[in-house]
């Protein structure tokens, strides 16, 4: 699988550090990946290089704090989106209401591609969750893509990035228009997973769509990410979420490392309690995956002895008749029927039955 660094992108740049950048280089080697995002709002630049010719996100990743390397390498000033909130020439508008700016910003931000956990941002924000807010905000996500690729020093990868997000805030777009308002069914589409194995196609097809659409044929970055992708058979590895992961975030899509069901969110820790086949990282994650995840969910074969229900105890009274009752009830559950006819009982009775719960099992921790 090819990935790309974003540090190779930008050329480093050598002068005289400031205390900023100073200590910018000292914790993102150490790993703190908070801070570092904190110094980089107070203006650090990521392209300095330190006595050894090192920038800070290429430190970080000598000593192998990729979440570092991750926060350095997505980093977007939240000022340049704030100069969209300024009419400029002979506009009457802005192109982006101030408003929009902390909302949009978080989107850019996150580090986590996964296009479910994006629809949940935009889902979580009244603000975004409009047809005008969000035609303006991927108005806006092309106008910096387009920045990107033409800026003296060209950022494929930021360019990229911004083009996704665009392409999944006009999906979003379209769903609510044509679902009223609604994009419970769009996180539907998104996760619903194929008969057989469960893998999420819709999710797959959407991804592949929107690096297809880069509107820079000529872009290395996208010439690579086709490379890796097209001779893959949808459902196979490398999915096109890992490859867009490591491409735009440097970080691998490791195997011995939990990722959310639902979201792709990393470090999930809460397996499905009853086939303890998937992870999520919260009971909303799992709610929302549950219509989907119950047509594969089925009890691990090594622990089937431990759920298996117990006999009712019976009462030193219980005549004959009850005995015989309640024998063909159990003979009529394990059979999957809902009734069973009795020959030397009352024919008229029925055994009762219920629904299987529309609610997934709780998720605990491993």
């Amino acid at each position: 699988m090819t990935g790309v660094n974003m540090t190779s992108m930008t050329p480093a740049r050598k002068g005289d550090l400031t205390s900023e950048e100073r200590v910018m280089l000292q914790v993102a080697a150490a790993g703190n990946a908070e801070i570092t995002e904190m110094i980089l709002d107070a203006g650090a630049e990521t392209d300095l290089v330190n006595s050894v010719g090192r920038t800070a996100a290429q430190m970080a990743a000598f000593v192998g704090q990729h979440d570092c390397v991750t926060v350095i390498n997505n980093f977007f000033s939240r000022a340049r989106l704030e100069y969209y909130t300024r009419p400029q020439g002979s506009e009457i508008e802005p192109k982006l209401p101030p408003k929009l700016v902390g909302p949009l910003h978080k989107i850019i931000m996150t580090t986590n591609l996964n296009p479910v956990k994006m629809v949940m941002l935009v889902k979580e924000d009244p603000l975004l969750v409009d047809v005008v807010a969000l035609e303006k905000c991927y108005r806006v996500m092309d106008l910096l893509c387009e920045q990107c690729v033409k800026q003296q020093d060209m950022n494929e990868v930021l360019a990229m990035k911004m083009h996704y997000i665009s392409c999944v805030l006009q999906k979003c777009l379209a769903f609510l228009q044509e679902r009223d308002d609604n994009l419970d069914a769009l996180l539907k589409s998104l996760l619903k997973g194929r008969d057989g194995d469960g893998f999420p196609q819709y999710q797959e097809k959407f991804i592949r769509d929107c690096i297809r659409k880069f509107p820079y044929c000529e872009a290395t970055l996208l010439q690579q990410l086709v490379r890796s992708i097209a001779p893959v058979e949808i459902g196979n590895d490398p999915t096109a979420f890992s490859v867009l992961t490591q491409a735009l975030t440097g970080q691998m899509v490791l195997m011995d490392t939990e990722y959310c069901a639902t979201c792709g969110e990393k470090g999930a820790d809460k397996k499905c309690s009853f086939c303890k086949m998937v992870v999520y990282c919260g009971l909303t994650c799992q709610r929302l995956h549950w219509f989907t995840h119950k047509r594969q969910c089925k009890t691990p074969v090594p622990q089937r002895g431990n759920c298996q229900p117990k006999p009712r105890e019976l009462s030193s009274n219980v005549d004959d008749n009850d005995v015989v009752n309640a024998a063909s009830s159990m003979l009529a559950l394990c059979l999957g029927l809902s009734k069973c006819a009795l020959q030397n009982g009352p024919s008229d009775d029925q055994s009762e039955t219920s629904e299987a719960s529309e609610d997934p099992p709780c998720a605990g921790k491993n």
